[in-house]
């Protein structure tokens, strides 16, 4: 016989979400972009830098 554990979930228990400074605007001189509470980039979307995603396993064309 096996060990059966069963229960239900804790409703009503989450966490909330993480706020940042209100009012931020983007780092990029002149850029007057105001920046959501929830994110947490210095930069807007226009002008954040770059990113490349990990990528495991794949030969990737080169261009």
């Amino acid at each position: 016989m096996s060990d059966i554990v069963k229960g239900a979930a804790i409703k009503g228990v989450t966490r909330p979400s993480k706020r940042f400074k209100q009012g931020r605007v983007c780092a990029t001189k002149g850029c007057d972009t105001k920046l959501s509470q929830y994110n947490k980039a210095e930069y807007c979307h226009a002008h954040a830098p770059i990113r490349f995603p990990r990528v495991r396993g794949k030969i990737l064309d080169e261009a």
